[in-house]
């Protein structure tokens, strides 16, 4: 009988434990929105949606006059190139951080036999946790601060917003990369290190093949987001489409915004399809 009762106050607390989750979910949500003063209806009052109507008209036609196309143009390519350089920047990075802070690649036997470390094990310990706390470090400062800091590190223009992508998209990927390597399966390198192969041998032939395509297909996916980040960059001088939607929001040049926004969507666009293709191509 006690047996029987404890089953069925197990059983209640099993069923009642989703609704106490979604419970305390939405009481968080509603904490927020009082926090933070949000008011859905405001946003969608008449005098909201009125205020957006005149700003929205303010806007059409856009501005395609040459010298607008040009520089619209001319943002974009800068644009594309700082997310370019930014992601490669960013997979030098991630890369070896991804292996010295993988648990299983230092101490697991990926490429290291599965030995008592004894002392040797102290150093893996140290280099693992710096690894870990310099991604860590990377990801949690936002790429719009790395941009100030690089602003005024190096200057204005493209470069700190390479710099800034590079810094915070390295720490993402390599929390990624690490993820991957945790699952690489362990026997195809049980057996090369059977047959006496050197830890090289049992990263290039065992370790890479299994965590390249996903290696890849995370990279290109970052890059689809830094597309669009490095679009906002601009805004604290880091150059490309956002420096100059910058400008024209504060000099009230609606046309030429709306023409720089059309500039931004192709782009992603284009960058997108691209992303999907060498996607589907090569991973």
């Amino acid at each position: 009988m006690t047996a029987m009762t404890g089953s069925i106050a197990v059983a209640r607390r099993a069923a009642l434990g989703p609704w106490v989750g979604a419970a305390v979910a939405a009481g968080l949500v509603v904490w927020s929105l009082v926090g933070t003063g949000v008011n859905p209806l405001t946003l969608f009052s008449a005098e909201g949606l009125g205020q957006m109507a005149t700003y929205a008209q303010k806007l059409f036609p856009p501005d395609l006059s040459p010298a607008t196309l040009h520089e619209a143009g001319a943002g974009a390519l800068e644009t594309f190139a700082i997310s370019l350089v930014g992601t490669c920047l960013a997979a030098a990075i991630a890369l070896p951080l991804a292996f010295l802070a993988t648990r299983t690649v230092l101490f697991s036997g990926i490429l290291y036999a599965r030995e008592d470390l004894g002392w040797r094990r102290y150093p893996r310990i140290g280099v693992y946790l710096g690894a870990k706390l310099l991604l860590n470090v990377l990801r949690t400062i936002p790429e719009i601060v790395w941009a100030l800091i690089f602003v005024f590190a190096v200057g204005l223009g493209p470069f700190p917003g390479a710099l800034a992508l590079g810094c915070h998209t390295g720490g993402v990927l390599g929390k990624l990369f690490g993820e991957v390597l945790e699952d690489v399966d362990p026997h195809p390198l049980e057996t090369l290190q059977a047959g006496g192969a050197r830890r090289a041998a049992i990263l290039f032939y065992g370790v890479l093949p299994q965590a390249w395509p996903q290696f890849l297909a995370y990279t290109l996916y970052r890059w689809e987001v830094n597309i669009r980040a490095a679009a906002v960059l601009g805004f604290v001088g880091a150059g490309g489409l956002g420096q100059r939607i910058h400008i024209a929001i504060s000099l009230f040049l609606e046309h030429q915004l709306l023409t720089l926004i059309l500039a931004i969507y192709v782009m992603v666009t284009l960058v997108d399809a691209l992303s999907a293709f060498l996607r589907r191509r090569v991973v």
